[in-house]
């Protein structure tokens, strides 16, 4: 369903045929998609049918996608695979791969101005959630606070705040703009705001612990990268036993955050198992 939503996005469009081909190779490498499933699953606690979310559930995916592409630039984490393929940068050049992600990313705030199924209202919100979520308020500045740490020692509350942001804020986006689609009460999206936030720090621990531990095969890139880098993370400021702990101390805060919804939530519950135990 994503996969057919996605190409239809870019089946009729005309872009310089190596910017296309730029943006459709990273699109297209074979990701879990899980904050669509995300945004899909919060939309169905209240609604049924998936029509109304597609558009941001793919806008969502190209910004996710953007930030992969730019992170494994040699100015940023430089990387030589993302998901068992040659990063972006690497199957074309830098310039091309940087140009892709800025395409990306504005070409999914031109979708969600022009779906239909979408009114005004809802268009403007949406927008806002997520202009906000990927911006300076939220996943770049995540990025930012990532590389000032690096080198450094810093405290848990501080590496928290980082992944709040960097990967937490795009979580939240799925949960929030799914539940506001489908009509959850300020209340109800008050409980989903705390789930989120806990499931997107949650979804962070396991990553740190698969740098670590993981399968380089299943992950389709290489393990030890953090190390290599000397970056923060919660193996590094607790060791691997304590940062174990940690994640099962926020799934089960996620859960109980998701229980004070009172929505049909079976779902999400499921992945928040999901995400605490993926192995790539």
């Amino acid at each position: 369903m994503m996969e057919k939503e996605l190409n239809k996005h870019f089946k009729h469009e005309h872009f310089p045929k190596v910017l296309k081909d730029a943006m459709l190779y990273s699109l297209e490498a074979g990701g879990k998609r899980l904050r669509p499933v995300l945004l899909a699953a919060s939309y169905g606690a209240f609604q049924t049918g998936t029509d109304k979310i597609l558009t941001s559930a793919v806008a969502l995916e190209m910004i996710h996608t953007y930030s992969l592409i730019h992170d494994d630039l040699p100015a940023m984490d430089n990387d030589d695979y993302r998901r068992g393929k040659l990063t972006n940068h690497k199957a074309f050049n830098e310039a091309i791969a940087i140009l892709a992600g800025d395409a990306l990313l504005t070409y999914s705030f031109e979708i969600i101005a022009n779906d239909p199924l979408l009114s005004s209202d809802e268009k403007v919100t949406i927008l806002q959630m997520l202009s906000r979520a990927s911006g300076p308020h939220g996943m770049v500045a995540g990025q930012i606070y990532d590389m000032e740490a690096e080198d450094k020692a810093i405290s848990l509350e501080q590496l928290e705040n980082i992944h709040a942001l960097k990967t937490g804020e795009l979580v939240g986006f799925a949960v929030k703009a799914g539940a506001f689609l489908g009509n959850a009460s300020e209340e109800q999206l008050k409980h989903l705001e705390k789930f989120a936030y806990y499931l997107g720090i949650l979804f962070q621990v396991q990553d740190d612990i698969l740098d670590i531990e993981g399968d380089e095969e299943k992950l389709g890139k290489s393990v030890g990268s953090d190390i290599d880098q000397n970056k923060s993370t919660y193996p590094k400021l607790l060791g691997l036993n304590g940062a174990k702990k940690l994640k099962l101390e926020y799934a089960n805060k996620a859960k109980e955050s998701l229980k004070m919804a009172q929505a049909n939530t079976d779902i999400l519950m499921n992945l928040i198992d999901h995400f605490s135990q993926r192995d790539h």
